[in-house]
């Protein structure tokens, strides 16, 4: 029995749903603790490609449970539109196989329609949000005006709740935001059809959670974005609106943080970053268009193009902190194979100071000058490597060099999108 967290390192987009779905196999039990359908997992399967924004990765494997916990905030449109989707592809979803948590919050259309006309309003130090009213519903959550699955489920008490909101909501939308009014009466009927789509998968998931531990099952967290855009500790303000750090999986979930085994965090070989922010080792040549282009480097979610850059092990040493990582899975690392250079960022400077960490002053992370380290590059396609013995000495000494730096081994090497392309060191679950 172990329960195992996944958390991204970086800036999200690292591959955990490849890590997670591969982890899967020896999982019972599929947790998603934060984030909504802001966040995309992609997943290469048999040579076809799926993309989750809130059904837990597992869902692929039919004797899994899948579980939303109370940290995410769910838009029931897009959740209804998955489970239509995987119905579609013969992979139907069940209320036995998939519970909502009752106090999970909801996502509503005002939600929606702030985070665009804030951002539109902006005429400068644009978040880069995607739009999907995220963080206004967060917001609603912390201020005790959010709308809970559990409520949207009681006509009654719905209909009360999303009238007092529209109202306030309209007023912002309407007289401050220049945008506009959302329809009370439209969203109630439409909500009321997605209630009744809904009310059998909900069940209170850390009453489930806590049945699966004393079973002996083995569980399995999976975090959405990356340690940089935690609210708390990340490149504030730009950054998400949940805890994306493993602590986040125990508030996320309701379940306690000694019931945690291991945390593995996942980092690409490189970095990447989507929307607005700073970005150390961000780069704007050759070097830059080569990650950018052999890495396919879009948004799962939004099909923007990532910004790319050398892997940054003052950011990767953050996560190993914040998150008290016991592993590493790193992925897209046939993507550095046929670079003529290859560095990795190990401190900063800011000024006359330098720093091996992240600077909590957002001005001062925007003046970061990068100190590089730089490592042997190799020629070698390594997308068909299966052991770790059979990569190029220097794709091994670049690892070795990575787990000296942070003090944490590579458990996982993924060198391909497919679940097959990958090296396993050292398995969380065995």
């Amino acid at each position: 029995m172990a329960t195992v967290v996944v958390v991204g390192t970086q800036w999200g987009d690292e591959g955990k749903g490849k890590i997670v779905d591969l982890l899967t196999e020896k999982a019972d039990v599929i947790c998603r603790f934060q984030g909504g359908n802001n966040a995309g997992h992609t997943l290469m399967v048999g040579g076809e490609k799926w993309i989750f924004h809130l059904i837990p990765s597992g869902i692929l494997y039919p004797d899994k449970l899948c579980l939303i916990g109370n940290g995410v905030v769910l838009d029931p449109k897009v959740l209804i539109e998955e489970l239509e989707n995987l119905a579609k592809k013969d992979k139907g979803v069940d209320p036995s196989r998939l519970k909502i948590s009752p106090n999970t919050h909801v996502i509503m259309p005002y939600h929606r329609a702030l985070d665009n006309a804030r951002e539109a309003a902006k005429k400068k130090g644009k978040i880069g949000t995607t739009g999907r009213g995220i963080g206004p519903c967060y917001e609603d959550k912390a201020s005790r005006m959010g709308i809970k699955v559990i409520e949207l489920l009681n006509p009654q008490t719905f209909k009360e709740k999303l009238q007092e909101n529209c109202k306030q909501k309209n007023f912002i939308l309407t007289k401050l935001l220049n945008s506009e009014p959302v329809d009370e009466e439209k969203i109630y009927e439409e909500y009321q059809r997605y209630a009744e789509i809904l009310a059998p998968f909900v069940e209170n998931v850390s009453v489930v959670l806590n049945k699966a531990r004393k079973e002996g099952k083995n569980i399995l967290f999976e975090g959405a974005q990356g340690t940089q855009l935690d609210i708390d500790h990340g490149t504030y303000p730009y950054v998400t609106s949940s805890n994306t750090i493993a602590g986040g999986a125990c508030t996320g979930s309701g379940i306690g943080p000694k019931d945690i085994d291991f945390v593995l965090g996942v980092s690409k070989a490189y970095t990447t970053r989507v929307g607005g922010g700073p970005f150390p080792t961000e780069l704007f040549d050759k070097y830059g268009d080569h990650l950018q282009q052999k890495g396919v480097e879009f948004g799962a979610t939004t099909g923007r193009k990532r910004r790319c850059g050398w892997l940054d092990a003052v950011v990767l040493n953050d996560a190993v902190r914040l998150n008290g990582l016991d592993g590493i899975a790193l992925t897209k690392l046939d993507v550095l194979s046929g670079l003529d250079k290859l560095k990795v960022c190990t401190e900063y400077k800011v000024g006359n100071k330098t720093f091996n960490n992240m600077p909590c002053f957002i001005k001062d992370i925007e003046k970061i000058e990068p100190i590089y380290k730089e490592l042997t590059p190799w020629e070698e396609d390594i997308s068909n490597v299966k052991k770790f013995d059979e990569l190029p000495q220097a794709a091994k000494d670049y690892i070795s060099f990575l787990e000296d730096i942070t003090g944490i081994k590579v458990a996982i090497v993924s060198v391909g999108p497919e679940r097959s392309q990958t090296i396993i060191k050292r398995h969380p679950f065995i």
